[in-house]
């Protein structure tokens, strides 16, 4: 193992800082993904707030990340050698060797740097634990379905779940203790735009069949109005084939599929959209479209699916529908919504400032021993 920086090369706590109490904190990205990009993840983004937020609360911010990730505080760097896996689908052999390695480098952190709290924000974080003392939060970012049996109730002393919607932690099984939610915020003031409202709607996110595009598709058919959709294409092979079977032969001129765009595309569409369309057929505890539709202005008609069932507040941010034909009379509907209204709720609720101050507060918490989890440990 490559030396990690010395503790004297590391940012200074600030005025609450080092002797005089600040917090050391070490948040532990995906190894298969690097910060700071225009498609960073929701793990991602709240990874880089909360690095950012510390700094400027005067504590001490180290990022377990891979090699030229972009970061406030220090960069505690995972060699390109050891995330060769990145951008790709890693083989399960790749993954179990990269995740010992992240492993390893989280316990020799903690033991050198004197680290207050632990943040995995990574899917197998029972991998990555470190040896019991340092209190360690893990955001869970999935639907709790998607985790193996048994890691939602971990074994390590001092070891707290927490969830990123009051859904997905209402959605928990019997017997499986989490903090109150903290939910993912968006760079508000960066996504901020004022243009005049077009005839179009928009759908965002990765080509899978849970997300139901085909759907509004549909939706946008019956209403005769063009629709947008931007992103990811799936390497599964029956994501391709969804692609194939369901969404292709649904464009024509106006229905359209741009593949992935960059952010300064995404925020025009969104602020010149009428509505984002979110048909999600499985809960998405995140649902980051809708939260940068807001944003930028703009009302999100959806299945009261996971995450989307809190955001949506009909008549306000938008409206929830059952079907296409009820999204289809949706789309018009949206017209009657005030987009400084969605700018206000997203400003209020889902800006990373409000989502960072929760986390610094919890913090405090863990580490003083004062938080209390949801449900039956």
């Amino acid at each position: 193992m490559e030396d990690l920086p010395s503790p004297g090369a590391l940012a200074p706590r600030g005025p609450a800082g080092g002797a005089s109490g600040g917090l050391t904190v070490l948040s532990v990205a995906s190894p298969f993904t690097a910060l700071g990009t225009d498609n960073d993840g929701p793990a991602e983004q709240v990874v880089a707030a909360i690095d950012a937020a510390l700094l400027r609360a005067g504590h001490r911010s180290l990022v377990l990340a891979p090699e030229g990730s972009a970061v406030a505080g220090t960069l505690l760097p995972l060699p390109r050698v050891h995330a060769a896996a990145q951008g790709t689908a890693p083989t399960e052999a790749a993954r179990t060797a990269v995740l010992r390695r992240v492993a390893a480098m989280v316990a020799d952190a903690v033991e050198r740097h004197a680290v207050d709290l632990v943040h995995l924000h990574v899917h197998d974080f029972t991998a990555l634990l470190p040896p019991p003392g340092v209190p360690v939060l893990v955001t869970l970012y999935e639907p709790l379905d998607r985790y193996p049996d048994g890691v939602l109730a971990p074994r390590r002393p001092h070891t707290h779940l927490q969830g990123v919607s009051a859904e997905q932690t209402r959605a928990a099984p019997p017997g499986i203790a989490l903090l109150p939610p903290i939910e993912v915020g968006v760079p508000v003031d960066r996504l901020h735009i004022r243009v005049p409202k077009r005839r179009f709607a928009v759908c965002l996110g990765t080509i899978e069949r849970d997300h139901g595009f085909h759907i509004a598709l549909d939706a946008a058919r019956e209403v005769d109005i063009q629709l947008l959709l931007g992103g990811e294409l799936s390497r599964s092979p029956d994501e391709q084939r969804y692609l194939q079977e369901e969404i292709r032969p649904r464009l024509d001129t106006k229905r359209r599929f741009l593949g992935q765009i960059g952010f300064a595309r995404k925020r025009w569409m969104l602020g010149a959209a009428r509505c984002l369309l979110a048909p999600s057929l499985t809960p998405d505890p995140t649902a980051m479209a809708a939260l940068e539709a807001l944003a930028c202005g703009t009302p999100v008609v959806a299945f009261p699916t996971g995450a989307l069932a809190d955001i949506v507040e009909p008549g306000v941010t938008g409206f929830l529908v059952e079907d296409a034909a009820s999204m289809a009379r949706a789309i018009e509907d949206c017209e009657t919504i005030d987009p400084d209204a969605c700018r206000a709720v997203a400003r209020a609720r889902y800006s990373l400032e409000v989502m960072s101050d929760r986390y610094l507060t919890l913090y405090d918490d863990l580490v003083a021993g004062r938080a209390r989890s949801v449900g039956v440990a």
